[in-house]
C-alpha cells in the first residue's frame, strides 16, 4: 500500500490530496493560501487531508508540490536583487533586448570575451575587470552570466561563474545551463529571472520540507516543472525558472489522469485567472516560443497556456456606457466581500449597513482594504508610504484610506507590490447569493450586491434593485468571458485563419452562430472538442459554458483539486539537447559543455553527441528520482543543396529520459 501526497499553492487556496496506490483519490482538503508565508497554508492543508484520510504520515511514500510562486513573483516584479555579467555583447543590447527592464535597476557589466558561431574564441575573457567590479557590489543575492554563443562553447560562462562563486559565495545562473538554443539576449533574460527566483524558491522549498517533517512526513519531496514533469527539490532550487506555470501544468496532468481524455481543451478557473490549454494525444501542448510570464518571453519549456484575468475573485466592474448598463469582470483579483465578512464580520457589516442607509451612493461603497501581514514595505515613495500608513492589518472601508485620485494611483502600486489587498464584489459573492456556494458570509454578499446595483445606467435607471437578478447578470458575464477564452485558445491552436484569435472569437458571425441564428443565412458555430472543466467553482459555472459552446463539458469528481492531483501523478522527464555544426568541409564539430570536439564524419559526430546526451539525460532523470526510465532521441538535421549535392549544415539532437517517480517503501 502506497500513499502519495500532492500539494498545490494557488492564488486563493492551497490544496492537498492523498492518492492510494497511484489509482484513486482517498482524501482532499483546502486551506486559504497565506501569501506572506506559503508554508502556513501548506501546513494547514496537509494537516486537514491527513486527518480526513486517517493515513499515518510515516506511510506517505512521496510528496510533490506545484506552486504559482515563481509565476506570480515575476509578474509582480518580486524577487531578490541580482547582477548580470554579459560577455561578448554590446552595451546597447541591455536596452534593445529588454534586459534593463528585467534588471529593474540592478547592476550589470558588459565584458569582452565570448565565442563565434563555430565555438571559437572571439576575445579573451576580461577576468581582471570582472573581479574589480565584484568588489564594488553590495546586497546582491544571486548572479546571472550570459556569454555570446555560449551554447557553442560555454567556457567563458563556466570560468566567470567560478570566479563569482569564489569571490562572493553567491549562487550563479549560467545561461547555457538553462537552454541549449541560440539567442544570447533571450538566454541572458532567462538567466536573470532564474537568479532573481533562487532565494525565493529555496526558502519556499525549505519551509515546505520543514512543514512536512513537522507533520511526520519523511518521504522525498518533488516539484512540478512548467511542462508538467516532476523534478527533485534540489533540481528546482537550482533552476527555479523552470517552475513557472507549474500550477497550470499540474492541472493539465491532473485532468488527463482523472478523465483519460486524449484530446480536449482544459479550462481551469481559479480565484485570479482562467488558464486554458490543449491536451493533444494525452500530453499537454508545449509552447514552442518559450514560456511567457508577464512582459517577459523566456527560453523555458512550458505548457502552451492562455491565461485570462478571470476567476471567482475577479473584480466586478460597472459598464456605464449605453442605456442599459451592465457588468464586466477582471482582470484584477480582489478579496470577496463574503470572505472578509466571514473573517471580520462586525466592521464589514457595520460599514455596509451605513452605506446602504445613505441616500447618495459613494464611489467606494462595498469596497475595503487591508495590509498583508509580514509584507516588505521598504522602498516606498513618500506619497505611497502615506497611503500605506493609513492601512492596517484589520480590514477597513476603502473610503477611510483614499481621499483623492492621486491616492488611488498609490493604492494600485501598493496592490501590485503585494503589500495591501483590496476587497470588493466578485463572482464568488454572486455564487453565494445564488445558493451555489455556501462557504462564507452570504448576507454580506447580498448587501454588497444591493450597493453595486444602485449605480445608474445611461438611461438614468438603477442597474438592479434585486441582488439575485444582479448575481445572475454577473454569472452570465462570467460565462461569456469564459467562452471567449476557450474560443481564443481553439483558434490559436487551429492556426488556419487569417485573423488574430481574439478577433475571431468576438466576430459577429461567431457570436451569432453560437445562438443558432436562422434567417436567410443559417449560422451554427461552437467547439468541436470536449472541454474539461477544473477548479473548485467549475461545477457552478461551467455547465452553462458547455451549453453555450455546444461542447461536451467534462467535470471530473475531483475537479476542485486537479492541480494537487497533477502535482503527484506526473512523470519525471529530463531533456538534453546538443548541436553538431560543420565549420569547414569534412569537419563535423560537436558542441559540448567541456568545449567543441571535432570529427571526420557526420555519422561519428552524431553518434558521439547522442551517446553523450543519453548519458546526461539518464543521469539527470536518476538524480530526479525516476525509475523504469525510457529514453528516446530526436534528430533534426538540416542540409542544403550545393551543385547537385547535399551539404551538411547543422544538426540538433534532443534526448528525452522519462520514468515514474521513485516511491519510498
Amino acid at each position: 500500500m502506497s500513499y502519495l501526497l500532492g500539494v498545490d499553492t494557488g492564488g486563493t487556496y492551497t490544496d492537498a490530496v492523498i492518492i492510494e496506490n497511484e489509482e484513486r483519490v482517498i482524501a482532499s482538503a483546502k486551506s486559504l493560501t497565506t501569501r506572506h508565508d506559503l508554508a502556513i497554508g501548506i501546513g494547514k492543508a496537509v494537516s486537514a487531508v491527513l486527518d480526513t484520510s486517517s493515513v499515518d504520515p510515516k506511510d506517505i511514500s512521496m510528496a510533490s508540490l506545484s506552486t504559482t510562486l515563481a509565476t506570480n513573483a515575476l509578474v509582480e516584479g518580486q524577487g531578490g536583487r541580482v547582477a548580470l555579467v554579459y560577455i561578448g555583447f554590446r552595451e546597447g543590447d541591455l536596452e534593445k533586448h529588454g534586459l534593463n527592464d528585467a534588471l529593474k535597476g540592478d547592476p550589470a557589466i558588459v565584458l569582452s570575451g565570448g565565442h563565434n558561431h563555430a565555438g571559437g574564441q572571439v576575445a579573451p575573457l576580461d577576468k581582471d575587470r570582472l573581479l574589480s567590479w565584484l568588489a564594488t557590489l553590495e546586497g546582491v543575492s544571486a548572479f546571472a552570466v550570459a556569454s555570446q554563443f555560449a551554447t557553442r562553447n560555454p567556457s567563458h560562462e563556466v570560468e566567470a561563474a567560478e570566479i563569482i562563486r569564489t569571490a562572493t559565495q553567491a549562487p550563479v545562473s549560467a545561461s547555457h545551463q538553462l537552454s541549449a538554443k541560440l539567442n544570447g539576449p533571450k538566454r541572458a533574460l532567462t538567466a536573470v529571472l532564474n537568479a532573481r527566483l533562487i532565494g525565493m524558491i529555496d526558502r519556499l522549498i525549505n519551509r515546505a520540507e520543514w512543514t512536512l517533517r513537522q507533520q511526520g512526513i519523511t518521504a522525498p519531496m518533488m516539484v512540478v516543472r512548467g511542462d508538467g514533469a516532476l523534478v527533485s527539490a534540489d533540481q528546482a532550487r537550482e533552476k527555479p525558472i523552470e517552475t513557472i506555470l507549474s500550477g497550470p501544468a499540474a492541472s493539465i496532468v491532473g485532468a488527463r489522469w482523472m478523465t483519460q481524455a486524449d484530446n480536449a481543451l482544459v479550462s481551469d478557473i481559479g480565484g485570479t485567472t482562467t488558464d486554458v490549454a490543449l491536451l493533444r494525444d494525452g500530453r499537454p501542448a508545449i509552447d514552442p516560443a518559450g514560456a511567457q510570464v508577464g512582459p517577459f518571453r523566456t527560453m523555458v519549456e512550458a505548457v502552451a497556456m492562455r491565461t485570462t484575468g478571470l476567476g471567482g475573485d475577479s473584480e466586478v466592474h460597472f459598464i456605464s456606457e449605453g442605456l442599459e448598463g451592465g457588468v464586466t469582470l477582471g482582470p484584477r483579483r480582489v478579496l470577496p466581500i463574503s470572505l472578509v465578512a466571514h473573517q471580520e464580520a462586525q466592521i464589514v457589516h457595520d460599514t455596509l449597513d451605513a452605506q446602504l442607509r445613505s441616500s447618495i451612493p459613494g464611489e467606494y461603497d462595498g469596497r475595503f482594504v487591508r495590509r498583508v501581514p509580514g509584507a516588505d514595505a521598504g522602498g516606498l515613495t513618500a506619497r505611497d508610504a502615506a497611503v500605506y500608513d493609513k492601512t492596517t492589518e484589520q480590514v477597513q472601508p476603502l473610503s477611510a484610506v483614499l481621499k483623492n485620485r492621486i491616492d488611488t494611483q498609490s493604492l494600485v502600486r501598493l496592490v501590485s507590490r503585494g503589500i495591501v489587498q483590496v476587497a470588493g464584489l466578485t463572482p464568488s459573492d454572486a455564487s453565494h447569493v445564488l445558493g451555489s456556494v455556501d462557504a462564507w458570509d452570504t448576507e454580506a454578499a447580498e448587501k454588497a450586491l444591493l450597493l453595486f446595483g444602485r449605480r445608474r445606467t445611461g438611461a438614468g435607471e438603477v442597474l438592479s434593485r434585486d441582488p439575485v437578478e444582479l448575481a445572475k447578470m454577473i454569472k452570465d458575464r462570467l460565462t461569456y468571458q469564459t467562452c471567449l477564452a476557450l474560443l481564443e485558445t481553439a483558434f490559436a491552436e487551429e492556426g488556419s485563419f487569417d485573423a488574430p484569435p481574439d478577433q475571431l472569437a468576438r466576430h459577429v458571425l461567431m457570436q451569432r452562430g453560437l445562438t443558432g441564428h436562422k434567417g436567410l443565412v443559417r449560422l451554427d458555430t461552437g467547439l468541436n472538442i470536449p472541454v474539461i472543466g477544473l477548479g473548485a467553482s467549475a461545477p457552478s459555472y461551467y455547465p452553462a459554458v458547455g451549453e453555450k459552446l455546444g461542447s461536451a463539458m467534462i467535470l471530473p469528481e475531483h475537479a476542485g483539486v486537479a492541480n494537487a492531483i497533477g502535482a503527484v501523478v506526473g512523470r519525471v522527464t529530463m531533456r538534453a539537447s546538443g548541436t553538431v555544426t560543420s565549420p569547414s568541409e569534412g569537419k563535423y564539430r560537436v558542441h559540448l559543455i567541456d568545449g567543441p570536439l571535432d570529427f571526420g564524419t557526420e555519422t561519428a559526430a552524431l553518434d558521439h553527441l547522442e551517446t553523450y546526451l543519453r548519458t546526461q539525460a539518464l543521469a539527470d532523470a536518476e538524480t530526479a528520482g525516476a525509475v523504469d526510465i525510457q529514453i528516446a532521441a530526436h534528430h533534426d538535421i538540416r542540409k542544403a543543396k550545393s551543385e547537385a549535392r547535399e551539404v551538411f549544415v547543422e544538426a540538433t539532437i534532443t534526448v528525452e529520459a522519462s520514468g515514474r517517480p521513485r516511491i519510498a517503501i
